[in-house]
């Protein structure tokens, strides 16, 4: 690759990355809290609601799995284009 084409590369692939992370997110966060929150509650677990443990509970633990994925995969995408220490 050029030299200028492969920071472009880059960082098209990492805005990609973190598009998805994030949609993942906002998926989990506002869709299983708020908008299937209803849906989620017919299922229990521990005597609570699914739709309010993911409001409460469910979410930050997606977000902290999302923040390993994210640096897995940078790590690779480093690799990739040679930028890895």
């Amino acid at each position: 690759m050029i030299n200028q084409e492969k920071p472009k590369a880059y960082w098209k692939e990492n805005i990609r990355i973190v598009l998805i992370l994030l949609a993942i997110w906002f998926l989990v966060s506002f869709g299983a809290g708020i908008i299937f929150k209803e849906a989620l509650n017919e299922v229990k677990i521990g005597g609570f609601k699914l739709g309010f443990w993911f409001a409460q509970q469910g979410s930050m633990y997606v977000f902290v799995v999302l923040i390993f994925v994210y640096v897995r995969l940078m790590n690779k995408l480093d690799k990739k284009y040679g930028y890895d220490e």
